[in-house]
């Protein structure tokens, strides 16, 4: 199941304000895991990059995105981002 950032954007939100969520699926659409941290750092948020294998992030897929439990940061919402 896809989920776009528009949901992703959505599950931050509700974490934001202290609601629990299911993980959140990456951004979709072409591109990699370099592009996809690219896209969640552009809206803001502070990305935490855990690496699942040894692929250079530009061949690498993202296998979650699940934002952070309450983190915030002067940057804005925590975001950790599974890759391999």
């Amino acid at each position: 199941m896809n989920f776009t950032i528009a949901a992703v954007t959505a599950g931050l939100a509700a974490a934001g304000l202290g609601l629990a969520g299911p993980a959140y699926a990456a951004p979709t659409g072409p591109g990699n895991a370099n592009d996809a941290i690219s896209q969640l750092t552009q809206q803001g948020n502070q990305v935490i990059v855990k690496r699942l294998s040894d692929t250079p992030l530009s061949r690498a897929s993202v296998v979650s995105v699940h934002p952070g439990s309450g983190d915030a940061s002067a940057l804005g919402q925590v975001v950790y981002v599974a890759v391999r």
